[in-house]
């Protein structure tokens, strides 16, 4: 398996800014709050904003960042050495924020339709304060009114949200994960109560302190009163995920479940597990594997796209496993990715087709039953390419992601229905290369790259050696000895941009090797 896969479960994921500033506005109390204080600092770019990628992709972390800092600068708790940079750069983060474009289109990110409109308001109630007001602590970025909703947001979203859902008497899971971004317009008859499952509300840091601050809920047997408070096992997570990640947060802690799968799918796709790594992914399927449906991490909902993956993963491992647990997902033409969801995913339905084809596979008697939603499968995603030849989706900022993954399920069970979809998205991908021989949307990576060289090898036509060759160069040269460890650029979405490094490094690592078999 990839060296990087952790093997008790956590995975290979770096800090997000997001999150760790989160950790600071809501939980002071808790053990490394001025090495986080200090990482803010050192991450803030020359213009005064966090975060990676383009301008429009800094807006959430910038305002996660500069809402924190605001905190920090009001509580005072700051060392002497850090106070001054405290508010210097959150006058710069005001500053940056202003620049911004007025609108969109914004990024499709998880929740930012209640996120940035929560962390607004709450950087401007800091604003409001008389000690800002009255002071150039933050700069020539204090004066005047507070900043304003972007558009294509809604400044009443969160309190939308949670009047709807008090109107039902119950929140859903879904909003665990971003849970930061309602928990102040929430009733205490909403709040989770302690029996929302293990470890962290939605697999999230910033969910969990946000959870934390609201104080203790009536019936958890503890004395009630304000925050902060967390259950036991809550609490255990949240220091343990502080610990492994020197005192900083991830966006989501463990992704266990998410990383295995998609893993052991690039690695089996290409031929590269040996008898022993393949027993190790079958004890993966055997534990993650469950007939109500698969979830992502511990405190998300369940979701086609990773029960999708684990019947394909068991099938390509020879463990097969009933598709029947993606029939609650279906809405009729195809797969949503969770019950309630907004916005369909692609990848998601494309790996539901190679669920549902790899299934088939070992189970020929099921081919009948399975023909007619395989075929309907098939027809939908032909149908949500875009006349360019590419497929774009919500859970990647690239679209070779999403296009790697539509023709790789097109090619094994799409038939001649798709002939015409997989020709367009060859010579979309082969008329993209750039000119050192990568693939990239805002510049070359490797991870994009080894999408397109599937994307390619997919396409199957002649003319595609040449740009084959000069991808095939360009890997070597990214992954030459000299050149030491390599850092793939944050292209994934969850409420920012992120990196889960060991499935980037399991698709390089199959391209790779598949660009090697053509000289065999």
């Amino acid at each position: 398996m990839v060296a990087s896969v952790d093997e008790d479960g956590w995975g290979a994921v770096r800090p997000s800014l997001y999150e760790t500033a989160r950790v600071v506005s809501y939980a002071p109390w808790l053990t490394g709050d001025e090495r986080r204080i200090a990482y803010l600092l050192d991450e803030q770019a020359a213009d005064g904003s966090w975060g990676e990628g383009p301008v429009r992709y800094r807006l959430v972390p910038t305002l996660s960042a500069v809402e924190a800092l605001l905190a920090v600068a009001r509580r005072g708790t700051a060392s002497g050495v850090l106070t001054a940079r405290v508010s210097a750069a959150a006058g710069r983060g005001l500053g940056a924020l202003r620049a911004l474009p007025e609108g969109g289109p914004w990024p499709d990110t998880a929740a930012a339709e209640i996120l940035v409109p929560a962390l607004v308001a709450a950087i401007n109630h800091h604003l409001a304060d008389g000690d800002f007001a009255a002071s150039e602590t933050l700069g020539p970025w204090h004066r005047g009114p507070g900043i304003p909703v972007p558009g294509g947001y809604h400044a009443a979203a969160p309190e939308y949200v949670a009047k709807k859902y008090a109107a039902a008497g119950t929140l859903p899971v879904k909003f665990h994960h971003t849970f930061e971004g309602i928990a102040g317009c929430l009733p205490d008859a909403l709040i989770p109560a302690s029996g929302t499952g293990q470890g962290l509300l939605g697999s999230s840091p910033a969910a969990t302190v946000a959870w934390a601050a609201r104080g203790v809920p009536a019936g958890t047997g503890a004395a009630e009163g304000p925050g902060p408070y967390l259950p036991p096992g809550a609490a255990d997570e949240l220091r343990d995920v502080g610990r492994r990640y020197g005192h900083l947060f991830p966006e989501a802690a463990p992704i266990l479940v998410f990383e295995r799968l998609w893993v052991a799918t690039a690695l089996a796709s290409a031929g590269l597990l040996t008898p022993e790594s393949a027993g190790t992914a079958r004890g993966w399927v055997d534990r993650i594997y469950d007939t109500a449906g698969v979830r992502g991490a511990p405190g998300l909902m369940t979701d086609a796209d990773d029960t999708a993956m684990a019947v394909l993963v068991a099938a390509l491992v020879d463990r097969p496993r009933s598709p029947e647990p993606l029939a609650r997902f279906h809405n009729g033409t195809h797969y949503d990715c969770y019950v309630g969801e907004d916005t369909g995913s692609v990848t998601a339905n494309a790996h539901a087709l190679r669920a549902l084809g790899a299934y088939a596979h070992h189970h020929p008697e099921a081919r009948v039953t399975l023909a007619a939603e395989t075929a309907g499968q098939v027809e939908w995603l032909v149908g949500a390419q875009t006349p360019d030849g590419d497929w774009p989706d919500k859970w990647h900022a690239s679209p070779y992601y999403a296009t790697e993954r539509s023709v790789a399920a097109l090619a094994l069970h799409g038939g001649e229905r798709a002939a015409d979809a997989l020709a367009r998205a060859g010579r979309w991908a082969a008329g993209n290369q750039l000119a050192d021989g990568s693939w990239g949307v805002w510049g070359g990576t490797a991870e994009e790259t080894a999408y397109a060289v599937r994307i390619l090898l997919h396409a199957g036509e002649p003319q595609n050696t040449e740009a084959l060759d000069r991808a095939e160069a360009y890997l070597d040269a990214v992954y030459a000895p000299e050149r030491g460890a390599h850092r793939h650029p944050a292209l994934w979405h969850d409420k920012t941009l992120y990196a889960p490094e060991a499935m980037i490094e399991a698709e390089v690592l199959a391209a790779r090797a598949l660009l090697a078999a053509r000289h065999a």
